[in-house]
């Protein structure tokens, strides 16, 4: 998997997770402490984040960051 598709799948994986707690994106930035213009390129693969700011994610939504990332491998 390139650099550009693992981007992708965890944005993917992260807007998944977002909208099952429903959560939209400008309180899942609160949640974060992020600003809400930051989500939209994660969730599109368009930012390659820190392991910091996935572990902010993770914890915004109430989950482990290595369950994050082990979605990341499932064909979705």
């Amino acid at each position: 998997m390139d650099d550009g598709e693992i981007m992708k799948r965890f944005g993917q994986q992260i807007r998944r997770l977002r909208l099952e707690r429903g959560l939209s994106q400008e309180a899942f930035a609160a949640k974060c402490g992020l600003h809400r213009t930051y989500i939209g390129p994660i969730e599109r693969g368009e930012k390659n984040i820190t392991l910091a700011t996935a572990n902010k994610l993770a914890q915004a939504l109430g989950t482990k960051l290595s369950t994050i990332f082990l979605g990341l491998e499932d064909d979705n």
